[in-house]
């Protein structure tokens, strides 16, 4: 077999480029050991496995050129994995409800500021209706789905390092009513600087710059509720499900036909996932047009097993 100057060129530059990926990442992970000895060390743990996310990502970042979604790939869902809320309601109730929701936890999604309603500090910290904010209408469904059924469905918001103290200094206010609230924080990432590829941030002390770090989209639940160590104290609880939406859409709240579908499945087709999801409309225009696939549905709430 021959070869080319051309083949020999491009042969060259792939291993030129394969020694600069290596060379980015092995700096990358230097700066990240270092950044964790500026860490409380109460806070390195967790901080370390918040690195190891990252440093995924950042591999990912170096190794896949082009655009994220090849969206020629997407195609319409099953026609059977869709199912209308008429023919979910016609099953029923749970035979005991207090029991389903007592394998239930909710989640919400407090890692947002409320800058983009002009406000300062944690969404959910926003009045509402009342005096009431966004948190205070949460906690009231909450603890009235407990007092109606009179189960034990706890409260779990998903913070970021920029809503976590507000919003724990307000939980203070909740101690009273029958609801239990826990916390745990989204990943904390550094951003980094375009040039060199390295993190802006020098310190993650509370004296660091805030604006050198940021937490990563609500896909983030999965890994960070897993590495805070609260998954397992529910899971040892008893808890199976977990009800996931933003801790500002009010009207995303426990349904009772939802659950039941979720728990009816039969066992060798458990669902690990259902989305309640609904029409897009032209009111939708931060959300992009999936072309060829027909409708966009916007998901309101999900429910994970």
């Amino acid at each position: 077999m021959s070869l080319t100057v051309a083949d020999l060129e491009r042969g060259g530059m792939s291993e030129f480029q394969e020694k600069l990926r290596r060379q980015h990442e092995e700096s990358m992970h230097r700066e990240l050991e270092t950044l964790l000895t500026t860490a409380d060390p109460k806070e390195q743990e967790i901080s370390r496995k918040d690195f190891d996310g990252f440093k995924k990502l950042f591999h990912r970042f170096l190794q896949v050129k082009g655009p994220a979604i090849d969206w020629a790939k997407i195609s319409r869902p099953p026609e059977d994995s869709i199912q209308p809320y008429e023919r979910i309601r016609d099953k029923g109730l749970p035979g005991d409800i207090a029991a389903a929701l007592n394998r239930l936890v909710v989640v919400k999604l407090n890692g947002g500021l409320g800058t983009s309603m002009g406000c300062k500090g944690p969404k959910s910290l926003i009045s509402v209706r009342s005096e009431n904010t966004f948190l205070d209408l949460t906690v009231q469904q909450i603890e009235h789905l407990n007092k109606t059924y009179n189960a034990d469905v706890p409260l779990v918001l998903m913070n970021s390092f920029n809503t976590d103290e507000d919003t724990k200094k307000i939980l203070q206010k909740y101690s009273h009513h029958r609801v239990k609230i826990h916390t745990f924080n989204q990943s904390r990432y550094p951003r980094i600087n375009k040039e060199s590829l390295l993190p802006i941030a020098k310190s993650m002390g509370p004296d660091g710059d805030s604006e050198a770090w940021y937490p990563p989209g609500h896909g983030d639940i999965y890994a960070s509720f897993s590495n805070s160590g609260l998954l397992d104290k529910l899971l040892a609880e008893g808890k199976e499900y977990i009800f996931v939406s933003n801790i500002d859409n009010l009207g995303a709240t426990v349904d009772l036909f939802i659950l039941q579908h979720l728990m009816s499945q039969p066992q060798d087709k458990r669902c690990e996932f259902i989305m309640e999801v609904t029409d897009k409309t032209r009111a939708d225009v931060k959300l992009r047009s999936m072309a060829g696939v027909g409708n966009l549905w916007l998901a309101s709430q999900v429910w994970l097993f």
